[in-house]
């Protein structure tokens, strides 16, 4: 454990990377600034890749005869086309990538949460919608991470989202330099994993990497890839990641003190009850597998599914189980 492969990340570039905003501001965000030393950061600015400057006069999705717009009240320009002629040329050039994280109720990158005014300039907000490269996003890459800096309050959301990115980034990375053996470890080391996020998938992947039909490397990375990215769509219940702790603790039980197992099971208890983070008791996991030197859990990225400077306990208290 501990070597990870750089996730390829889009990010909104006003998220700590330039003063990009409407009003020349930029956002300093704490997971950002940690994150952006872990991954290959990919930074648009749509509104500003479009040529409208910084400062600039506020834009807002408008609806017009049934139609989602972009304008920019200030001015009367529509700027609808500007930003759909930008969006395809960004992503007709844009690489493979692992997930994005965006700027949340903005009109070009939010993701559900943008207000949506009617055209007049004294229109109430009439509901909310996506941006139009947020929508673009969600549309063009409906596999992939995506986040907002918003939702990234939330620790499940975070800590989801993180594990993704990074598991993601290790398919991709196996992907362009594919060897069985590279495969079978890939998905050995990820089996508690698995076995947390969901157990049917981990069992067709078993059976797709035990080969038998002696399948092309294509045909098996492609079967193998399609199960491994529904594995990981829906985070993990915390009766699943407890029921893979339970199985931990069958590896070093026989080892342990009655205090000690007491302990380890009031702690699962506390987790379960939403006392503490997933962490701890993962934590003492840790330990005992050092400690006795059990080297199957101690290659398990169950243990650590993400560099462990991205572990921030702070939580919003939204989110738990989404």
């Amino acid at each position: 454990m501990g070597d990870f492969v750089k996730p390829k990340l889009v990010i909104s570039r006003c998220l700590g990377f330039d003063h990009c905003r409407f009003n020349g501001e930029i956002i300093r965000n704490k997971i950002v600034e940690r994150l952006s030393k872990h991954v290959e950061a990919i930074t648009p600015c749509p509104e500003v890749d479009i040529g409208l400057g910084v400062p600039r006069d506020a834009i807002r999705l408008v609806t017009s005869n049934g139609k989602i717009k972009l304008y920019q009240p200030a001015t009367q320009k529509d700027v609808t086309r500007n930003m759909e002629e930008y969006i395809d040329k960004f992503f007709s050039e844009l690489s493979q990538v692992d997930g994005f994280l965006l700027k949340s109720r903005s009109p070009s990158c939010g993701t559900g949460d943008v207000k949506l005014y009617g055209e007049d300039k004294v229109s109430p907000v009439s509901g909310k919608s996506s941006g139009f490269f947020g929508a673009a996003v969600q549309e063009r890459f409906a596999s992939l991470p995506i986040e907002t800096e918003g939702r990234m309050l939330s620790y499940s959301i975070r800590e989801h989202f993180f594990t993704r990115i990074f598991l993601i980034a290790e398919f991709r990375d196996l992907y362009e330099s594919f060897s069985m053996k590279q495969l079978v470890d890939f998905h050995s080391r990820n089996k508690l994993l698995y076995m947390a996020y969901n157990q049917k998938e981990m069992r067709l992947m078993g059976r797709i990497v035990a080969n038998q039909e002696k399948k092309t490397k294509d045909q098996l990375l492609h079967d193998y890839g399609v199960h491994f990215r529904a594995a990981i769509e829906k985070s993990p219940r915390h009766t699943s990641n407890i029921n893979v702790l339970m199985h931990a603790l069958g590896y070093f039980s026989y080892s342990m003190s009655r205090a000690e197992k007491a302990f380890f099971l009031d702690t699962l208890e506390r987790y379960r009850e939403g006392k503490v983070p997933l962490s701890v008791p993962v934590s003492l996991v840790k330990t005992y597998a050092i400690k006795h030197e059990i080297d199957y859990l101690l290659s398990q990225r169950f243990l650590e599914p993400y560099p462990e400077d991205l572990l921030i306990i702070s939580d919003s208290g939204k989110g738990r189980d989404l």
